[in-house]
């Protein structure tokens, strides 16, 4: 089982590679703000879109992790 990241991992990762993540929400047909609300902690990804994005970007397990 993969290590989690934390948000400011994430953030920091995809600061340094000069990926905005507007684009990777753009790309996965989700809106940036749900993409933030996450990140920052607003949301917490237990289910929903939310969810989706914890798991993209490894701040969750996905069910299949846990089997």
């Amino acid at each position: 089982m993969k290590a989690l990241k934390t948000a400011e991992q994430v953030k920091a990762e995809y600061r340094a590679k000069g990926i905005p993540l507007s684009r990777v929400a753009e790309e996965k047909g989700w809106r940036p703000q749900d993409i933030y609300k996450v990140l920052n902690g607003q949301s917490r990804g237990h289910y929903g879109i939310g969810h989706e994005i914890a798991v993209y970007f490894g701040l969750k397990h996905s069910a299949d992790d846990l089997l």
